[in-house]
């Protein structure tokens, strides 16, 4: 059964930092594109970022380039996201999500270049950034 959890929100002050956590069972991450979603209040979900399961090839919103940064540790199955100098407009619930190589879900987001289609999700964890 594939799980995913995630850990590391909270509230900072714009300009700071935070580090999520997404701690996967339940499946070998090479296989799958693994990456971060987020919702703000009232808006649709973003597509933040992502490794692709083809090459292992990250993927950013534009609007994080620059700031966050994803890894993958295979040996403790867990995904990172790095964020740095955060803003306002960066608070939201954030999602980890992975996509099977063979299954596309339902939902396709653009990050970049490419379509994240996740068929897994975490519960999502809190970020708010403000003074």
């Amino acid at each position: 059964q594939v799980q995913l959890v995630e850990s590391g929100g909270g509230l900072v002050q714009p300009g700071g930092s935070l580090r999520l956590s997404c701690l996967t069972s339940g499946f070998t991450l090479d296989y799958y594109a693994i990456g971060w979603v987020r919702q703000a209040p009232g808006e649709e979900r973003e597509g933040v970022s992502f490794i692709s399961s083809d090459d292992g090839s990250t993927y950013y919103t534009d609007s994080v380039k620059g700031r966050f940064a994803i890894s993958r540790d295979n040996a403790k199955n867990t995904v990172y996201l790095e964020m740095n100098s955060l803003k306002p407009e960066d608070t939201g619930v954030y999602y980890c999500a992975a996509e099977t190589y063979l299954v596309k879900g339902p939902e396709q987001l653009r990050v970049g270049l490419r379509w994240f289609a996740p068929t897994h999700w975490g519960q999502g964890t809190q970020v708010t950034v403000s003074a």
